[in-house]
């Protein structure tokens, strides 16, 4: 693709929107695998916890999935978007997800219900369509509605050292407890600030 081709679909500066993109589906693979790895674990592992309830595994391996997401895109993907009242940003970030859950579980719920599928392989391809679709809807809203704080010159140091901080966690453990993020923002901002 030209310059002017991405310029065109993306924005004048591309190159920071292919970057927060990339940063934004890594954060994404990431929850993905936590999404899957569970679902699959609730309906199919040892034990099958919840054999028999195929949306009930999909909304707790979505809750999961989502706060790994939180953790990885406000303190990577959209790190320097970010804004200071982070209950009002928290409660959009929900309302998205909640969107995006339904939109999600939507496929899977036609999949079982509908066209009365049932198995690893049905709920599997159900599933990744509902990913997909729930990824779109979740990218957009994040930039329209959640992330739409502005950056400036004295957050930039500390939204790099957040995102090396948010990446290293991760890459570490795929779950964080959410105290434990807002403990350690509340520490940044008393040692920046």
């Amino acid at each position: 693709m030209t310059t002017a081709v991405l310029t065109r679909l993306l924005g004048p500066d591309h190159r920071a929107r292919l970057l927060e993109l990339a940063r934004f589906l890594s954060v994404g693979g990431v929850a993905f695998v936590v999404d899957v790895g569970l679902y699959n674990l609730l309906r199919f592992g040892p034990g099958e916890l919840l054999a028999a309830k195929p949306l009930t595994a999909k909304v707790v391996a979505t809750l999961v999935a989502t706060l790994v997401s939180w953790v990885g895109n406000r303190l990577w993907t959209f790190a320097s978007q970010r804004t200071r009242h982070r209950g009002r940003e928290l409660f959009l970030f929900v309302v998205v997800n909640g969107l995006g859950l339904a939109v999600g579980a939507a496929p899977l719920a036609f999949s079982q219900y509908v066209l009365h599928l049932d198995g690893p392989v049905p709920d599997n391809v159900a599933n990744l369509i509902g990913i997909a679709l729930g990824t779109v809807l979740r990218y957009v809203g994040y930039k329209q509605w959640v992330f739409t704080g502005e950056t400036t010159p004295a957050d930039e140091g500390r939204d790099e050292h957040a995102a090396q901080e948010a990446a290293v966690a991760l890459a570490v453990q795929p779950v964080i407890p959410l105290g434990a993020v807002l403990a350690a923002e509340e520490h940044l901002e008393h040692h920046d600030g």
